[in-house]
């Protein structure tokens, strides 16, 4: 499951739409995992965009956090990193 928090920022539907696109593949390996939920928080201070996204899964809970210019550079660094860390506790459940 994905809750988007928007918080101050401004996001057109079409923003979103790419949002979910991004994410596909995060949420297919949480999904995998079992018992997955994803929580993004966006907040805008000044000209910065701060994303933060807090994973609970059946091995437990994470949380990545990142700042940037540009809202879909932080969405992508943030994709990055939930799609690293899922791809590692998925490995960890193998052994």
């Amino acid at each position: 499951m994905l809750m988007l928090d928007s918080g101050n920022v401004l996001l057109k539907p079409s923003h979103r739409r790419q949002l979910m696109t991004w994410l596909k593949r995060t949420v297919r390996m949480g999904e995998r995992l079992g018992d997955f939920t994803l929580r993004l928080s966006f907040s805008r201070s000044g000209r910065g965009y701060e994303v933060r996204a807090n994973a609970h899964d059946a091995r437990g809970d994470f949380a990545c956090r990142t700042r940037q210019h540009q809202w879909r550079n932080a969405i992508r660094e943030i994709t990055r990193a939930l799609t690293s860390r899922l791809h590692q506790r998925t490995l960890e459940r193998a052994v």
